[in-house]
């Protein structure tokens, strides 16, 4: 099967490096970016298999902030590529779940390893990623699809799970349940919430709409948030 690659770095020559690293590999095509507008416009018009992100961008939106968009647009698979971090970049970094991180200067071992590992895990996810979760209830064991929930409310070491018609009481924290339910295009928007960012209706004066029900921006998740946001 082909695979296609999108490179996303501003240094032309660390660019070509890559671009070469990965034909080496086996990869059929491989597209280049330089700037991270050219790089948005290339995967909201093309598919690609696996994204390599330089973290550090020049301008005002860098590596993690594309990372960002791909979770809630696109789900492609990225491995970031950075010559430092510093601890807000990197619990930045960490919340977008990378596939890999390629750490400048690197050789084309690097390149080899981190890429074989990324498409080796996307091969286990499409195995293992369940369709449904289940929970307990008087009845038994209920099936939930994860696109059907709204917002997952924490209580203590319980949680509760918002549907559009249903609620459902589990016997898990908050941060168990975001582990699980990240693939799936939820976000940690408030330290008692978590959010399925694809039902929401509205956003307005520090609060996240499904319908009529309002979910609070905690301060500590707002700049974040609303750096995932797209817009017009």
């Amino acid at each position: 099967m082909e695979k296609s690659v999108l490179v996303v770095e501003d240094e032309p020559l660390i660019a070509d490096d890559l671009s070469f690293y990965l034909k080496d590999l086996g990869i059929d095509h491989v597209d280049v970016s330089l700037k991270y507008d050219d790089a948005m416009d290339k995967l909201s018009k093309n598919s690609f298999d696996l994204a390599l992100l330089d973290v550090n961008l020049s301008g005002e939106q860098d590596g993690i902030h594309l990372a960002n968009f791909i979770n809630n647009k696109l789900s492609t698979p990225f491995i970031f590529i950075t010559s430092y971090y510093d601890r807000e970049t990197l619990d930045r970094a960490k919340k977008t779940n990378p596939y890999g991180y390629i750490l400048k200067p690197f050789d084309k071992q690097d390149i080899y390893v981190n890429v074989e590992m990324a498409f080796h895990k996307m091969t286990l996810n499409a195995y293992q990623k369940p369709d449904k979760f289940f929970v307990k209830d008087k009845e038994g064991l209920t099936p939930i699809d994860p696109a059907d929930i709204l917002y997952v409310e924490a209580f203590d070491n319980y949680a509760k799970v918002f549907t559009g018609d249903y609620s459902y009481i589990v016997s898990h924290t908050l941060k168990s349940i975001e582990n699980k339910l990240v693939p799936f295009g939820f976000d940690r928007v408030h330290k008692s919430y978590l959010i399925n960012f694809a039902k929401i209706s509205r956003i307005s004066e520090g609060y996240i709409f499904f319908g009529e029900i309002a979910i609070p921006i905690g301060r500590a998740y707002k700049t974040e948030f609303l750096s995932k946001l797209s817009l017009l």
